[in-house]
């Protein structure tokens, strides 16, 4: 005998879970709420308002605060009768020599342009569903490279570790933090946010309503 499986004919009330790929019925939540894959808890549908304003004002802002991390000065270090101000520029500059010299282009890549690479996914694909338009070219495809850029968009971890950093070097000098740190503590705020407000499930639903 051969086990068979009868799906619904409308495909539109069935939810595949992210994680699991668990196939289940599609149950909007309350507003305000939300709902898990019952096999392994991921989250499944967040029926939040403003999904798309959200997201949007995450994109923009992360855009605009990464501009003026890059531009302004990060630290500035008083000891022994030396100031030294260094910029993110700089910390990504210090591996380009000898055998380190690839490490240079991670360190870029991590911090600032898979970031801004993400914002201006995030925006080509959003924007126009938020003056009332239809989704641009390919806009579905640039709302995916966002999400798989996400883990690797790693400001925030580089914030972490220049606050270890800092434990340190306090005792040794006078400590000073520029524009440029708390431009990225801020990113670190947005993305809290970003991460508590966006629902992919309700912008795919708005970037491809008949899929």
């Amino acid at each position: 005998m051969t086990n068979t499986t009868t799906l619904p004919d409308d495909l539109d009330k069935l939810i595949a879970c992210p994680s699991c790929d668990l196939l289940q019925q599609r149950v909007i939540p309350a507003p305000g709420k939300f709902s898990r894959c019952p096999r392994c808890h991921s989250m499944l549908i967040s029926n939040k308002r403003n999904v798309i304003d959200n997201t949007l004002a995450s994109a923009v802002s992360t855009a605009i605060l990464m501009c003026a991390a890059v531009f302004f000065p990060f630290i500035s270090l008083k000891g022994a009768g030396l100031t030294r101000d260094a910029s993110v520029m700089d910390a990504i500059g210090a591996f380009t020599s000898g055998f380190m010299a690839p490490l240079t282009l991670a360190v870029a890549a991590f911090i600032v342009i898979i970031p801004v690479l993400r914002a201006t996914a995030l925006f080509y694909a959003l924007a126009p569903l938020r003056f009332g338009r239809r989704p641009a070219k390919h806009a579905a495809k640039s709302f995916r490279l966002a999400m798989a850029l996400k883990p690797w968009s790693m400001a925030e971890i580089f914030v972490v570790g220049v606050v270890v950093a800092l434990v340190k070097v306090v005792d040794l000098a006078d400590v000073s933090l520029g524009p440029s740190f708390w431009a990225f503590a801020a990113l670190v705020l947005i993305v809290v946010f970003e991460n508590s407000t966006l629902c992919k499930w309700t912008i795919w639903r708005l970037l491809a309503p008949n899929k």
